[in-house]
């Protein structure tokens, strides 16, 4: 799936090779952590393994440059493979800064280089056709990326929603592979809502924390906070904004089950929080 990728970075890349997601928390023992959005471990055919670390960019972000260099020493020593840096970008002024390098030196004498693939929407195509999603996915999902801020988007992410639920019976892990990449990658940008309003109605996979899974949630928590204040209203109880507030922002399912199960007993709505902050 990533050979058109490379294809069109003009990177050499075989048809044939092993994908593996690897762990994106590039934390050392002190208390220094950077994550990067996503790290693929690649075996391909006609040589030996790398990592390639891809990562989302929006913007230009002083000091970003430090934390690449950061990303790519950090894998090599930890894994021992050589490591790729690709940044998707969302505008030309982006990616022309993020294509670097980035030096790190001084004396005239450079002791590191940091040199990004970089992928914006002057080289990453615009795929909204179903069929060619699935046969491109890694592509349409970076493309997604790319074209973030386009009014295009919309359309490369209903697609590529329909070719990962077809996905998702033949080869589930891929299948949620690409839904939490997009999760994860889109940020807080326009299009990870429109990425979220759309794995509203695809079904979840409890306990891996991806947006079908929080949707999920929250729409549960919304349900058992309006039960909870209805139950006040009707037993004629007053509720502040405090209260009102404190119960329609909690996601805890459990805690608002305790105050659900409360709700019929309590004398004032503030008696509601008594017993699980102090028990």
């Amino acid at each position: 799936m990533l050979t058109p990728v490379f294809g069109v970075l003009g990177v050499p890349f075989p048809a044939k090779a092993t994908v593996d997601a690897v762990t994106t928390n590039a934390t050392e023992a002190r208390p220094l952590e950077r994550r990067v959005d996503t790290v693929l471990r690649i075996g391909p055919s006609d040589g030996e393994d790398f990592l390639l670390a891809i990562e989302s960019q929006s913007k230009k972000v002083a000091g970003k440059e430090a934390s690449w260099a950061y990303y790519v020493a950090y894998l090599q020593a930890k894994f021992g493979l050589p490591v790729l840096l690709l940044v998707v970008c969302q505008d030309r002024a982006t990616a022309k800064w993020a294509a670097g390098p980035f030096d790190c030196g001084t004396r005239g004498w450079t002791a590191q280089r940091t040199c990004p693939l970089v992928a914006g929407p002057d080289n990453l195509p615009v795929i909204t056709d179903v069929r060619s999603v699935a046969k491109n996915l890694a592509l349409a999902a970076l493309s997604a990326l790319a074209h973030a801020r386009s009014p295009d988007c919309g359309a490369i992410l209903e697609a590529i929603s329909s070719a990962l639920q077809d996905l998702q019976e033949t080869d589930p892990d891929t299948a949620e592979y690409f839904f939490d990449f997009l999760e994860v990658t889109l940020g807080k940008t326009p299009a990870a809502e429109k990425w979220k309003g759309i794995m509203s109605f695809v079904s979840c996979f409890p306990g891996r924390g991806t947006v079908r899974e929080t949707a999920y949630l929250e729409g549960k928590a919304e349900g058992r906070a309006e039960g909870i204040l209805r139950v006040l209203e009707v037993r004629g109880l007053a509720i502040s904004d405090d209260v009102r507030e404190r119960v329609t922002t909690c996601t805890d399912l459990d805690r608002l089950n305790g105050w659900l199960d409360r709700a019929g007993t309590v004398g004032r709505a503030e008696d509601l929080f008594v017993e699980v902050e102090t028990g």
